[in-house]
C-alpha cells in the first residue's frame, strides 16, 4: 500500500535517515504516480542530502499535479535556492504567497531567497560579464582539462551545467561565483592563481632568474621569524568556524525536531558568514517544517 510505504518514508526522515526516506517514498510514488505529497516529501529528502538537481525534479512534478497547493512552492523555492538560482527562487515563493500570503515558511523562503539574489547579483556585475567572457572561446575545453587543479570537474555533471549555462548566458556567471571549483576555473583561464578562497588572485610570473653564486658568509644568515596572519584574516577565520559551530547546533536542533532553536542557531550562522548559501537553505527548510512532529506531509 502506498500508504504504508508513505508512513515508512516519514519516519525514515524524521529519524535523519533520507536515503531511506528516498526508497520509501519511491515505493509510493510507484503505486500511486498521481500523489503531489509524495513527490513534495521526496523532494524534502532529496534536498536533505544536497541533491537539489533530484530535488528541483520532483517539486516540479509536485505543482504539476497541484498548482494550487502553496507548499508544492516552498519546495521549489528551496530547490533553486540550493542550486544557486535564487531569482527562479524568488519566483517560486512569490508564487506560493499568492495562493497563501499568510504563509510564515513562503515568507521566510522569500527573504533568504532575495538575499541570497541580491549578494549573487554582486556590486559589478558588468565586471562579472567580462569574466563570463573567457567561456566563450574554445580554449576553455583545452585549459581546463589541462590544468591539474581543474580536469576533475570536467567528470562532474553540476558543473559541466554551470559552464553551458554560462555559455548561453554570460551574466550568470554570478550566480555561480560562490562555488569554489567556479573560481579555480575562472583562474586556470585567465592564467592567474587565487589566493585562498577569497576572490582575490595574483598573476603568475616566472621564477627569477638564479642570481650568480656568492661565496658563503662567515656567520650562518639568521632565521627569519615566521610570519603571524594579520589580525583581519584571523578574526575572519574565528568567524567562519564560529558560524560552522552554530550551523552543527541548528542541525543537531532540528534532528531533535527543535525547530525554534534550529532556527535561531542558523540566524547566527547567517549573521557570522553571510558567503555561505548553506546557512540560508537549511534555515528556509525549516522554517518550512517549523512546528510538526514529523517534518512532512502527513
Amino acid at each position: 500500500m502506498a500508504d504504508d510505504a508513505k508512513a515508512k518514508g516519514n519516519k525514515a526522515f524524521a529519524d535523519g535517515r533520507f536515503d531511506d526516506a528516498i526508497r520509501h517514498f519511491s515505493e509510493a510514488i510507484d503505486l500511486a504516480p498521481g500523489n503531489h505529497v509524495l513527490y513534495s516529501n521526496r523532494s524534502a529528502a532529496y534536498a536533505s542530502l544536497q541533491n537539489y538537481h533530484a530535488a528541483l525534479k520532483d517539486a516540479q512534478k509536485t505543482v504539476q499535479l497541484k498548482s494550487d497547493w502553496p507548499k508544492g512552492y516552498s519546495r521549489l523555492g528551496a530547490a533553486y535556492l540550493g542550486l544557486g538560482d535564487a531569482e527562479q527562487a524568488v519566483a517560486a515563493y512569490e508564487k506560493g504567497l499568492a495562493i497563501d500570503p499568510s504563509s510564515e515558511a513562503l515568507k521566510s523562503g522569500l527573504a533568504d531567497a532575495r538575499t541570497s539574489a541580491a549578494r549573487s547579483r554582486g556590486p559589478s556585475p558588468q565586471g562579472a560579464s567580462l569574466f563570463a567572457k573567457i567561456f566563450q572561446g574554445t580554449e576553455i575545453w583545452t585549459k581546463l582539462p589541462a590544468d591539474p587543479t581543474t580536469r576533475g570537474y570536467l567528470h562532474q555533471p553540476d558543473f559541466l551545467r554551470m559552464i553551458m549555462d554560462i555559455q548561453k548566458n554570460p551574466n550568470n556567471l554570478n550566480m555561480y561565483l560562490s562555488d569554489p571549483r567556479m573560481m579555480q576555473a575562472v583562474g586556470v583561464l585567465l592564467n592567474v592563481k587565487m589566493k585562498g578562497p577569497t576572490d582575490e588572485m595574483v598573476t603568475e610570473s616566472p621564477e627569477p632568474p638564479q642570481a650568480r653564486s656568492q661565496p658563503e658568509p662567515a656567520e650562518p644568515e639568521p632565521q627569519p621569524e615566521p610570519m603571524e596572519l594579520p589580525e583581519e584574516a584571523k578574526e575572519a577565520k574565528q568567524t567562519k568556524a564560529e558560524a560552522q559551530k552554530e550551523k552543527e547546533a541548528g542541525n543537531a536542533a532540528c534532528k531533535k525536531n527543535d525547530f525554534e532553536t534550529a532556527i535561531q542557531h542558523y540566524t547566527l550562522a547567517m549573521e557570522l558568514d553571510d558567503g555561505d548559501i548553506s546557512y540560508l537553505t537549511n534555515r528556509a527548510a525549516v522554517y518550512l517544517e517549523k512546528g510538526k512532529v514529523i517534518p512532512l506531509t502527513p
